[in-house]
């Protein structure tokens, strides 16, 4: 069942009819979607991972021939890495952002970003997870490389700046590339972007003439819903303290980006996770708002993945120093623990 809100009115009861703003109902049972082709099983147990390399001259494999993936599009902090002001301290050299400044080299981060790639029975589906503030960057960057064009869906884990920043920028998408682009986003996190782009929202007040991004909100509950064919759970977390955000797991994928406590009731969705991604924002403790390495380590050996992928890294997390200090924990006590990068590919099952 779909509830339909409308822009303009946005405090108007649930049976007002428009078109632009979608209120989806949980999944307690496959009648309530209009979706026709659901093909899953609860959590699909047959997952392994191995990270995957650019083709010929860099270009991308197809997709068709691998299956279905997970792309790293950002795996920094808000303000992003190398740092503008670590850059011009003219008292302190920061090791991690002059490497940074590199091509190529790994420490290299922008805004916390997934894509869910994966084949479904009417076509290749692109499912982007977060459009931060750095969102034009990320896909100028790894878009074109990867052979990335459409956008069938965003979904949203929380409403600071460096998961909605960018929704402005699918702009470009919608006014070339496809009509609109379905945002699936918790209600409290549609009340904020109601304030820092009303104007996405409600499109009556754009000034005529002007294109902005063209996009169709979907409101969504902490229960699994469908989007093109693929099931999605989310992952209730605290990220601060009274301020709730999203992970989601993604067959037995599970993302959590922005998290400084996991409720306990959010550890029963993530058992038999295979892939864990994982928030880990600093080596040596966390903050108010993100796990450091730390606790985000604690975490893993409760949780039990097959392979755990840490993101959100701050510029005191050397990408090679640390991974060689987490490849140890592989012999001491059998985890399998790294860092992610920018660029990331890992073949999945879904």
């Amino acid at each position: 069942m779909v509830l339909l809100l409308p822009p303009a009115a946005l405090s108007a009861p649930a049976s007002c009819t428009v078109s632009r703003i979608l209120c989806k109902a949980p999944i307690r049972s496959a009648a309530a979607f209009s979706f026709k082709r659901l093909r899953f099983s609860p959590f699909t147990p047959n997952f392994h991972a191995r990270f995957r390399s650019t083709g010929v001259n860099g270009a991308a494999p197809e997709l068709s021939s691998l299956g279905p993936e997970i792309i790293f599009l950002g795996t920094g902090t808000s303000e992003g890495i190398p740092r503008v002001s670590c850059l011009t301290n003219p008292l302190k050299a920061c090791e991690v952002c002059l490497k940074a400044t590199e091509p190529g080299n790994k420490n290299r981060r922008l805004n916390t970003s997934i894509l869910v790639r994966y084949p479904s029975t009417s076509g290749i589906r692109n499912i982007l997870v977060d459009a931060g503030k750095f969102f034009y960057h990320t896909a100028l960057r790894w878009f074109p490389l990867f052979g990335l064009r459409t956008l069938d869906a965003v979904i949203i884990t929380h409403s600071h700046a460096d998961a909605i920043g960018g929704l402005d920028d699918l702009r470009d998408w919608t006014n070339n590339v496809q009509h609109h682009i379905p945002i699936y986003v918790a209600k409290r996190d549609f009340e904020v972007m109601k304030k820092t782009h009303y104007y996405l929202v409600d499109t009556s007040v754009v000034t005529p003439g002007a294109a902005v991004s063209e996009l169709q909100f979907n409101i969504i509950e902490e229960v699994p819903f469908i989007v093109h064919d693929l099931k999605v759970t989310p992952l209730p977390v605290w990220h601060g303290q009274g301020y709730r955000s999203l992970g989601f797991r993604f067959g037995n994928v599970c993302y959590i980006s922005d998290v400084s406590e996991i409720p306990e009731e959010t550890y029963s969705l993530l058992k038999d996770c295979e892939l864990l991604i994982l928030d880990a924002l600093r080596p040596d403790r966390s903050s108010s708002t993100h796990f450091g390495l730390p606790r985000a380590l604690e975490e893993v050996r409760k949780i039990k993945p097959r392979q755990t992928l840490f993101t959100g890294m701050m510029h005191l997390m050397d990408h090679d120093r640390v991974n060689e200090d987490l490849k140890k924990l592989k012999i001491s006590e059998g985890l399998d623990v790294q860092l992610s990068y920018d660029g990331l590919r890992v073949p999945v099952n879904l």
